[in-house]
């Protein structure tokens, strides 16, 4: 094996083992969105009714997919900064998953060329 082939299945080997320590790092994983909301409450004499700055809240709803459908559930304020945290790793662990692909391809490639 040429030694700059071996560098360079070294380097991807690296980086896939750099990819691997990133994921193993996350602790909280969720998919989904987290929406802050502010709320009229209905009541006709509430000032929420007329001043935008008076209404309720905030108030937080992560929606998430279970079993293809759409669910949606509120969550508390120290609740919500975990899922936003979680839902950040979420986009992160996927964004490592193609690295990790493009990285194995590159892999396979080096170590087993393609056949003219």
């Amino acid at each position: 094996m040429p030694r700059s082939l071996a560098q360079n299945i070294k380097q991807v080997r690296d980086k896939i083992g750099g990819v691997r320590a990133a994921l193993a790092d996350i602790e909280y994983l969720c998919s989904g969105t987290l929406h802050m909301r502010m709320k009229v409450c209905g009541k006709p004499g509430c000032r929420c009714a007329q001043d935008p700055q008076a209404r309720h809240g905030p108030y937080y709803e992560w929606g998430h997919m279970i079993g293809g459908k759409l669910v949606h559930r509120m969550v508390t304020p120290a609740q919500a900064e975990l899922l936003q945290h979680a839902i950040d790793n979420h986009r992160r662990a996927k964004q490592l998953m193609r690295e990790w692909e493009e990285q194995t391809e590159r892999l396979i490639d080096l170590e087993v060329p393609r056949q003219p």
